[in-house]
């Protein structure tokens, strides 16, 4: 008979899966055109083995450094005064923890998972805690800047509350996040299978594939689509206010604002359709051949890996993009190398002051 079904396949991790039974990451599937018959999927670890590593890394490392640079300004130079400066902070938080990640994953691609158990939990659960929470505060600073411009005049009704709103927001945010992440903490565990040892999510046995798939879903709703379905909506509002107004600031906050949707379209689109493949897989409301399975798992990879540079790319267009931002990152510069020997560095013999004092409107608030 050609009609085929996918059962349950057998354990693989490389390190970079969250939910192992949904993502399909084994050495061999079990798939039934015959009894008997198996898809063997040794090129996509191979694939995952040369391909993965080094954009963990670099995907570490530059994102790493962005995000510690946005921590530096406000620790040192800046006090948090807006709503959006507590998302930020938060954002970046939330960006570094992902990122510590990042090494084990890489280690785990290219070799087998070489941790323990404790650790396995960790990785899995911090992964997941910071995706929802990342994507969650991007909602809320684009929901911030809707308040801001949008609704200016009852935002001003709120000045003397706003930092506590956002701090319980915050709050807020990384309870639900850890609350969604429960499953890997609870059913991350390392096993050693077909000469491999994997870090991997194992459900006990009573709970039905219903709720296998439902993690899944409600990863690909709460992480990609509300917080598209908010931005978009807040930022739809915004233009036509921008549009109406005068002068480069104007210009500067369009650019802005194109730059996060399309970002966020670029970099979370494409993995999140993947996932939903996924869901439609593991649920077996469609069952793929074993060559679909295959380049789904490479595709799966390849997303994954560009959704990972939205990291590295956050503090760019949502912090360096300020001009207030730059002047104070470059007074911790200044600090850092000696007032004389910078003002020499940038200004040869000429004693002007590197830095000077910016005003920025209101519509700056797209900006920072």
């Amino acid at each position: 008979s050609s009609e085929f079904q996918i059962i349950d396949p057998i354990p693989f991790f490389t390190g970079e899966e969250e939910y192992e039974d949904q993502y399909t990451l084994s050495t061999l599937d079990y798939v039934i055109f015959d009894p008997g018959v198996f898809c063997e999927k040794n090129s996509v670890r191979e694939f995952a083995s040369y391909v993965l590593p080094p954009i963990y890394w670099c995907v570490f490392l530059f994102g790493l450094v962005g995000n510690s640079l946005v921590l530096a300004v406000y620790v040192y130079n800046r006090k948090l005064k807006t709503m959006t400066d507590t998302f930020l902070i938060n954002l970046a938080i939330a960006d570094i923890l992902f990122l510590i990640t990042l090494p084990f994953w890489a280690i785990a691609a290219s070799h087998d998972w070489v941790f323990k158990t404790a650790l396995c939990k960790a990785v899995n659960s911090m992964y997941s805690v910071n995706v929802y929470s990342g994507m969650l505060l991007l909602a809320c600073i684009s929901i911030d800047r809707y308040i801001a411009i949008v609704q200016a005049t009852k935002a001003q009704k709120y000045q003397t509350k706003k930092l506590l709103i956002s701090k319980l927001t915050c709050f807020i945010v990384w309870a639900l996040s850890t609350g969604l992440s429960l499953p890997e903490i609870l059913f991350s565990v390392v096993k050693e299978e077909f000469n491999s040892t994997t870090c991997t999510m194992s459900y006990p046995a009573e709970l039905s594939k219903t709720f296998k798939v439902s993690v899944l879903s409600l990863k690909v709703t709460v992480a990609f689509c509300l917080p598209f379905l908010v931005m978009v909506f807040c930022y739809a509002m915004i233009i036509p206010i921008l549009v109406q107004a005068r002068g480069f600031q104007r210009h500067k906050a369009l650019k802005v604002i194109f730059a996060v949707l399309s970002v966020f379209i670029l970099s979370q689109l494409p993995y999140n359709s993947i996932l939903v493949l996924r869901v439609l897989n593991a649920a077996n409301i469609n069952d793929f051949e074993c060559a679909t399975t295959q380049n789904i798992d490479i595709a799966y990879k390849i997303t994954q890996s560009v959704a990972f540079l939205h990291c590295c790319l956050n503090p760019f267009i949502y912090v360096f993009v300020g001009v207030k931002f730059r002047s104070d990152l470059l007074k911790i510069l200044q600090k850092c190398i000696g007032e004389q020997q910078w003002a020499k560095g940038l200004w040869g013999d000429n004693n002007k002051k590197p830095l000077s004092e910016t005003r920025e409107s209101k519509m700056g608030t797209l900006s920072l």
